[in-house]
């Protein structure tokens, strides 16, 4: 394994003071985590260095062809002050998941752990205090030949950036509105709809803005080719409670597999709840919700951890969720990882890695 060289900083920025005002992914801290790639020499210097800006050429092959991936996770405070992260391996094995289907060369995972825990370590006075508030991390690969040509780039660089944050929404755990789109379409089998790749999501953004327009926090996604199952929402999985039992859409190659999502469906049936992976059409989720037998919707993803949902929109019919607050499933699953997740509750399933 490399050894991850350390370059020191000769600046450092004022630390927030009222974890309320961070806000999400505004503040960076004083450093980063770095590894370049080049053909015949594979993955090398890694190495922490100041957080600065990267020169790059108007040509660079990632500004003209999308050839880039990334991922997103926490470190907690617990309250007896120590660190801890929520499943890091979990999130390298699917970054270089999506590098392989990006024709990005793999990375050594336990490099990108080494490396990410001593930058945490380094950084540890910026992880904030207080339930809610995380230090949210961003692995990224971006291709960086500068050449105009549609082919995979020969060179790469690896980074990692780490932001203290509050809460993801401002509302907390109120319910938000989903509106789901019958127009545009996010991913298709066979494409890069399992990666975690950022033209995914520049292909959501103009739902997202329409859905906004219109009232709504969210897009939920159908399928691409008969518009008919339900996907995902733009930044989470999505699951649903029907007549008691925990249904959230099959992994098809088009839909992301959320380290939430597995987290929370592993945490449904441990606590004895029926938890389903299947095909899941729009038209069965308002038959229930017309039933009376949709008791709970909620999104997954690692910035809101938990969301529920207390209104769904579908071509102009709109229905209520657990009367517009948050549904006691919900609630128990949102307490039962965020308590693991802070160190709160004993961790069961091997997910935590401490950090002092």
């Amino acid at each position: 394994m490399q050894d991850i060289r350390f370059v020191p900083a000769t600046s450092f920025k004022k630390k927030p003071e009222d974890p309320a005002k961070m806000g999400f992914g505004k503040l960076f801290t004083d450093y980063m985590f770095v590894m370049d790639y080049e053909t015949g020499k594979g993955w090398h210097d890694a190495r922490i260095e100041p957080y600065q800006n990267f020169q790059m050429d108007p040509a660079t092959a990632v500004l003209h062809y999308g050839q880039a991936i990334f991922e997103g996770l926490k470190a907690y405070r617990r309250d007896d002050g120590g660190i801890q992260l929520f499943r890091p391996q979990a999130n390298f094995a699917r970054m270089n998941r999506s590098a392989e289907r990006m024709a990005i060369p793999k990375f050594d995972e336990e490099v990108a752990l080494k490396g990410l825990l001593k930058l945490v370590e380094i950084e540890k006075d910026w992880v904030p205090a207080g339930k809610g508030t995380s230090l949210y991390i961003r692995p990224t690969i971006i291709a960086t030949d500068p050449f105009l040509g549609v082919h995979a780039s020969h060179t790469y660089r690896f980074f990692i950036i780490v932001s203290p944050s509050g809460a993801y929404y401002t509302s907390g755990l109120a319910p938000v509105n989903i509106y789901v789109e019958d127009n545009y379409v996010r991913a298709v089998r066979g494409g890069v709809g399992f990666a975690k790749a950022a033209g995914n999501y520049a292909a959501s953004l103009r739902a997202a803005e329409i859905a906004a327009e219109k009232g709504y926090t969210q897009v939920l996604w159908l399928d691409g080719v008969e518009q008919k199952y339900v996907e995902e929402v733009g930044a989470m999985n999505m699951m649903f409670v029907i007549d008691g039992k925990v249904v959230t859409p099959m992994l098809n190659g088009s839909i992301l597999p959320g380290i939430t999502r597995d987290s929370i469906l592993t945490l449904s049936r441990h606590l004895g709840y029926e938890a389903e992976e299947r095909r899941l059409s729009i038209e069965e989720v308002f038959a229930a919700a017309r039933a009376g037998k949709l008791d709970e919707a909620f999104g997954t993803g690692t910035a809101a951890v938990v969301s529920p949902v207390g209104k769904l929109c579908w071509k102009g019919e709109c229905v209520g969720i657990s009367g517009g607050k948050i549904g006691p499933i919900t609630r128990k699953l949102y307490d039962t990882l965020t308590g693991m997740q802070y160190g709160d509750l004993p961790d069961e399933f091997g997910w935590i890695v401490r950090i002092d």
